[in-house]
């Protein structure tokens, strides 16, 4: 049973992994352990983000994840999933961290950016010396992101840009922000790069907020960010991105990520729960010895193992490029709603003592709850999956 625990791979899965692989999931499970947990409840109480921590991420080998070249380790999707799986496992926060730095920011960058702006940020961003940021969502458009209203317009070396960004993450202290919005001259649009200035501050007009009362996520911030005539140095254009088309071919190759942190919040949910259940006695056995909660594990396990064959299997498919949006959005559906369901009955087994942060799962709960609803929300999956099967758009309809 200990082996089990230590890794949850009823199917023996990773045994397919390369011996490369292995090592790299073997550090970054490593580095959880020793560097996130101890320090990762204190800062999620306070709603902090523990950087001495975080910034540890660039010893380990997989800062820029896809991306070959620039000090960055060109991972497979196989073994960037993996990445993602091990760091949800430990602690969400901290994935939407290395997420949104290393695959979104880097990764707009690196396919929509130039051969001089990959060789003046990502070097310095693969060592964490910089830290990124993706500003996409604003408050009106989250799963119609598509139609987002920040403007921008031409003004001689510079562009002006106008608008509202909101959950941010790290956008209240990044030094690099990929930011997107619509040029006014043809209604597409455009990439842009807001850089901190030498005095540590922000240009004039990029004014973020740090967003407060979160019950998820909470060691790491996520900004809301008003922009008032900000104006980015023409040379910060990323000249790749010139339609929300490209936009998408980012989103695209980073899709996965979340299914894949699903599966590492499962993990943790499945190890908290069968300790815990060896450990705790009542009625003078340990609560394993019962056969409800026997079953619950069964579950669980069942659950995980699924979980764990889809992401495996959209992984391939990505290798070969043939991962569809409806694929990708199965998978995003299934693993949150199963990992979200795991981490409750791991809680719940738990009882009142699940209620506290030292015994870690309430962070996996919560967490959850946050995954069910980024990168699109649960019932958006579920309509993206309906369309392929009926043929039928139910969410892009004409008002009237």
């Amino acid at each position: 049973m200990s082996e089990l625990l230590e890794n949850p791979d009823f199917f023996l899965l990773d045994q397919d992994l390369s011996a490369e692989d292995v090592a790299l999931r073997d550090r970054v499970r490593a580095y959880g352990r020793e560097r996130i947990l101890p320090v990762v409840n204190e800062a999620w109480e306070k709603g902090e983000h523990p950087t001495e921590a975080f910034t540890g991420l660039a010893e380990l080998g997989i800062v820029g994840t896809f991306i070959p070249g620039y000090g960055c380790p060109g991972l497979s999707r196989r073994a960037a999933g993996v990445v993602a799986r091990e760091l949800g496992r430990v602690d969400g926060s901290v994935n939407t961290f290395f997420g949104v730095h290393s695959n979104l920011c880097m990764g707009s960058i690196y396919m929509l950016g130039s051969d001089e702006q990959r060789e003046r940020w990502l070097p310095s961003m693969a060592r964490i010396e910089k830290t990124g940021a993706f500003a996409l969502t604003e408050p009106a458009h989250g799963s119609d992101s598509v139609s987002l209203e920040t403007s921008a317009r031409r003004d001689g070396e510079h562009w002006v840009l106008n608008g509202h960004k909101r959950w941010i993450g790290n956008g209240h202290a990044a030094d690099v922000i990929v930011l997107y919005a619509r040029d006014e001259a043809d209604g597409q649009v455009k990439g842009f790069v807001v850089e901190k200035q030498q005095d540590g501050g922000y240009p004039r007009g990029y004014e973020p907020t740090v967003i407060d009362g979160k019950i998820g996520k909470r060691a790491i911030n996520q900004a809301d960010i008003v922009i008032t005539d900000l104006h980015i140095p023409a040379e910060n254009q990323l000249p790749g991105c010139r339609s929300f088309k490209d936009v998408n071919t980012v989103l695209k190759a980073t899709r996965g990520g979340a299914s894949w942190e699903a599966v590492g919040h499962g993990m943790a949910a499945f190890e908290i729960a069968a300790n815990y259940a060896l450990e705790r006695e009542q009625f003078g056995l340990p609560i394993a010895n019962y056969q409800l909660v026997q079953e619950r594990l069964a579950t669980m396990l069942s659950d995980l193992t699924s979980m764990q064959l889809l992401c495996t299997r959209m992984a391939e498919l990505q290798e070969s490029d043939q991962l569809t949006d409806a694929m990708a959005s199965l998978v995003k559906m299934t693993t949150s709603r199963k990992a979200l369901d795991m981490c409750r009955t791991a809680r719940d087994m738990l009882g009142g003592n699940g209620l506290l942060l030292e015994n870690h799962i309430g962070r996996h709960v919560t967490d959850m709850e946050v995954v069910s609803t980024y990168e699109g929300t649960d019932s958006m999956q579920a309509l993206i999956v309906g369309r392929a099967i009926t043929g039928v758009s139910a969410f892009t309809r004409t008002r009237r």
